[in-house]
């Protein structure tokens, strides 16, 4: 499933996807893999209100396997789900 341990190296990443992922400390898979594609997202997305959600399916595609335009079809509701609640946890531990 992964490919080299290189992030752009994975399928559904590219060079622009590995440079985001860089600028938060992102730089290998197993980096990745600890953090999850939802906890990578909201790194990135902190730091660059433009990363879309598109990097979002990526990055679940090079932790799954799944091409990443079915994961935008089958599993958005779901990663969409734990992206709002994993925001709102940090939220609320931003305020403690």
């Amino acid at each position: 499933m992964f490919e080299n341990g290189a992030i752009a190296a994975q399928k559904g990443l590219g060079p622009k996807s590995a440079m985001m992922l860089a600028k938060v400390g992102i730089t290998t898979v197993e980096q990745l893999q600890e953090l999850g594609s939802v906890g990578a997202f909201l790194l990135v997305r902190q730091n660059d209100s433009r990363a879309s959600l598109n990097l979002l399916w990526g990055l679940e595609s090079a932790l799954t396997g799944i091409p990443w335009q079915e994961i935008s079809r089958f599993h958005r509701s779901s990663l969409l789900l734990a992206l709002d609640s994993q925001a709102n946890q940090n939220k609320s531990s931003d305020i403690k």
